[in-house]
């Protein structure tokens, strides 16, 4: 990643250790993934693993709503703003 950065020219920021709240974003997405998905399955291969990942994601973007927006799921509030 600090090869790709520096040949593209981004500057990578990395919050601190034990910091969460510096990602607020992401760290709440990362306890909804793991709670709705990750904590809930047992893998038996890593094919396994993209299949039921790959259901979680498509249930959470296209399925279940979002209180942010207005409780439409992401694709529904995407295509309603399109």
């Amino acid at each position: 990643m600090f090869f790709w950065s520096q040949e593209s020219s981004v500057k990578l920021h990395f919050i601190q250790p034990g910091k969460p709240t510096q990602n607020a974003l992401v760290e709440s997405f990362n306890g909804q993934f793991r709670d709705g998905c990750l904590n809930q399955q047992w893998f038996r291969d890593l094919a396994d693993a993209r299949r039921i990942i790959e259901n979680w994601r498509n249930h959470y973007n296209t399925i279940r709503p979002h209180g942010s927006l207005s409780y439409t799921p992401p694709a529904v509030s995407e295509a309603q703003v399109a």
